[in-house]
């Protein structure tokens, strides 16, 4: 893949690097330079390259991220354990010295708390699942519930953060822009990278950095799309400019931009003119894909009554159908609210109740269409919950934040469906069979789309960086 380039400022005179180059040898450095980035470009994944590193199963994602750590042996985990050691301590050698959050590690106790839910098995694979996923439960022979995912990440900003872009540290590129980078896109119409979050929810803050493009280019960042009249912001012409005077002055634009590379070889020029051209298009593209009013009453019903409210968890799912089907190659869902630390009960059911039945339709309605077969659906948090209660045991319980084993789904994209992988200890509280690292993840994500974790890469500040850092291996036993 391309290496990076650097643009800190090295000399004691706060010449750019770009800039000596530009002025030395009467500007051969940097003609030299404009020559490597461009050779560099023709060989990104997306480019000149005729395959992937390896064949694809999938060509797009759509990411359901459920912000804020929604509880795994209340949803897919069913621990009939914890019903019988119901409001006893968590036993020290099960715990093993491990760290809890400020909200619960000083509690004086720990009491453990089973599911208030009923689990039954679905499907012919018989997935167990809670009553709280009647939906989910009929396609549980499309998806594959992983059970032992696990981080390091104990709070929700490194958490979310991690799993975005697998670092706990701000700054990297996020799986979006990783992806828009090595594989490009199949519509110039629109962003390859659209992120959609439900309106109005509250809950932990996600950050427009978790879907930054970090060192990459800026064109790799995911552009979100808000409900209204202007879905994206400052996308339309001003009062008193149509079209054919939006053009004129975008070409005199560019002209001063090529004018301005020819005295300053920096692609964050042509990064610049690449994005006003973008804009332009979208003015067009973007009014179209998301006019839901053409779709059949069917569909409304089977998404549910929200899908007809623009910003709900459910009109955004029905609205990644529609990216996908126009081929954007990355589509990020956010829905916050899963952080039940008190009253999980009722506040787990509120929040199944808006995402159970469109998270389902998504599913059965790409393969009706043809297209689950080469997208892949994620579903899942940036961590679990503890399986002893935060504070005192009643029946308006809550649970703390568990990094050390939770669930996610996939769908689609190659994934063996009908499947579960990985298991818990009978506490839900350690992993007791095939671990699954956010990396691993990650390695996994990458090679459905037909991406060699270890070789897409990008040199920066003197170092190869990739989106698992330096681990990671793939789940192959997920893969079919």
């Amino acid at each position: 893949m391309k290496p990076g380039t650097c643009t800190g400022y090295d000399s004691p005179l706060g010449m750019s690097r770009r800039r000596f180059l530009d002025r030395f040898g009467m500007g051969l450095g940097s003609l030299a330079l404009a020559d490597l980035l461009r050779a560099n470009e023709r060989h990104s994944l997306g480019g000149a390259l005729p395959t992937t590193h390896l064949p694809a199963r999938a060509k797009r994602v759509i990411y359901l991220f459920q912000s804020g750590g929604p509880s795994q042996m209340d949803l897919f985990d069913h621990k009939p354990m914890l019903k019988k050691m119901h409001g006893r301590e968590l036993p020290p050698e099960v715990r093993k010295g491990q760290r809890l959050t400020a909200m619960s590690g000083n509690q004086a106790s720990l009491p453990l708390v089973s599911s208030p839910f009923k689990f039954s098995r679905h499907g012919e694979s018989g997935t167990w699942m809670s009553d709280q996923l009647p939906h989910t439960s009929r396609i549980a022979d499309e998806i594959c519930v992983v059970k032992s995912l696990f981080t390091e990440a104990i709070n929700h900003g490194p958490g979310v953060t991690m799993l975005q872009t697998g670092s706990q540290f701000p700054g990297r590129p996020s799986m979006g822009a990783w992806l828009s980078y090595g594989l490009g896109t199949e519509n110039a119409e629109l962003p390859s990278f659209v992120v959609l979050v439900t309106k109005n929810k509250g809950g932990q803050p996600l950050l427009t950095r978790l879907w930054g493009s970090g060192f990459l280019a800026s064109r790799y960042q995911g552009v979100r799309f808000r409900s209204g009249k202007d879905p994206i912001l400052y996308l339309n012409n001003p009062g008193g400019i149509d079209n054919s005077n939006r053009r004129r002055m975008l070409d005199r634009l560019k002209e001063l931009h090529q004018a301005e590379f020819q005295n300053n070889s920096d692609p964050a020029i042509e990064e610049r003119i690449a994005q006003y051209e973008m804009a332009f298009r979208m003015q067009t593209s973007i009014p179209e894909v998301t006019n839901l009013s053409g779709e059949p009453d069917y569909i409304f019903k089977e998404y549910g009554d929200d899908a007809r409210k623009p910003g709900t968890f459910a009109a955004n799912c029905l609205m990644a159908r529609r990216l996908a089907e126009r081929g954007v190659r990355f589509i990020q869902l956010y829905h916050p609210g899963w952080d039940q630390h008190g009253g999980l009960p009722k506040g787990l059911a509120g929040q199944c109740r808006e995402t159970d039945q469109a998270s389902a339709a998504l599913v059965s309605d790409l393969k009706r269409r043809g297209l689950l077969e080469d997208t892949l659906v994620i579903w899942g948090g940036e961590f679990g919950r503890t399986n002893y209660c935060q504070g005192k045991l009643s029946s308006n319980f809550g649970r703390d934040h568990h990094p050390r084993c939770f669930s996610v789904w996939l769908a689609g994209g190659g994934i063996r469906g009908g499947t579960s992988y990985g298991e818990t200890d009978p506490f839900c509280y350690n992993v007791a069979k095939d671990p699954v690292h956010v990396h691993d993840f990650h390695a996994t994500i990458l090679n459905l789309l037909g991406i060699d974790h270890e070789k897409m890469t990008f040199k920066y500040q003197g170092r190869n960086f990739r989106l698992t850092d330096v681990h990671g291996k793939v789940i192959r036993n997920i893969i079919a």
